[in-house]
């Protein structure tokens, strides 16, 4: 049995994720802002409810904390908290918008990690999947600074699974297309009217199970509607030319990549 720690738990893919991990054997401790809705989720599963806003650094550690006391550790931790933006970023932007957005889809994902990371440790290992968005690996002209927000949350991923890899914690993000949640609710009928598909809240939820128990890391788990989850492939970068023209791959013990033909291996 695992103990699982889920961020905007109240509704969405946090509520169906923590419904199908307490069906097959798990314990949950959930969070959310919204009291009143994370706590009836947690009465119908049995589990634990935490309040939490996750843009508060004292509040995400105070939480963690809480949940690896009450459970005796941590083994899954989905950061999963999110929210649209609501402003662009040219006659309407709105920077109080902007602020919020960043302290709950970015700066939720940072301190949730950062809290967690300690308690998998301690645990000898563990998993953790940010929810990102398909939004993460495309551009999105409808609502940009969502779309930096997800691109940071895949990039914070890509870079901490190799360096979480000697600890056995794996770290993976998440990124679904346009799927059955609040965050849809302003353009569901456009979406519906163009014939775009939404993905149910349950395939969704059995793919962050997917990621969860897989062997990969740092990586993104893309989910379309009608496609089974997959890995993302991401395109390497060249890397560098010495003088003559010819591939430069010099040795670099610092770690910090000088360029490749293609992504390292994750081991």
């Amino acid at each position: 049995m695992s103990v699982a720690l889920i961020t905007g738990g109240a509704s969405g893919f946090g509520a169906e994720v923590a419904r199908q991990l307490v069906r097959r054997g798990d314990s949950v401790v959930l969070c959310d802002i919204d009291e009143a809705g994370g706590q009836a989720v947690a009465d119908e599963l049995g589990a634990t409810f935490l309040c939490c806003d996750v843009s508060d650094y004292e509040q995400v550690v105070a939480t963690t904390n809480a949940a690896e006391e009450v459970h005796g550790g941590l083994d899954l931790v989905f950061l999963n908290a999110g929210i649209s933006t609501g402003c662009g970023i040219a006659e309407d932007f709105d920077l109080q918008k902007y602020r919020r957005a960043n302290g709950i889809n970015l700066d939720g994902v940072v301190f949730g990690a950062h809290a967690a990371i300690p308690a998998l440790r301690r645990r000898g290992g563990g998993s953790i999947v940010a929810t990102a968005s398909m939004a993460g690996l495309t551009g999105t002209p409808f609502d940009p600074v969502y779309g930096a927000n997800k691109h940071a949350v895949v990039g914070l991923v890509r870079a901490l699974g190799p360096a979480l890899a000697p600890d056995l914690i794996r770290v993976n993000a998440f990124c679904p297309g346009f799927a059955e949640t609040k965050i849809i609710t302003d353009i569901k009928a456009t979406l519906q009217d163009s014939g775009v598909p939404i993905i149910p809240v349950d395939v969704a939820g059995r793919a962050v199970l997917s990621a969860f128990d897989s062997s990969e890391t740092g990586q993104a788990f893309l989910l379309q509607a009608g496609r089974d989850v997959m890995v993302y492939n991401f395109r390497g970068i060249p890397g560098p030319l010495d003088e003559s023209g010819n591939p430069a791959r010099p040795a670099d013990p610092t770690g910090i990549p000088t360029g490749m033909a293609e992504p390292p291996p994750v081991t």
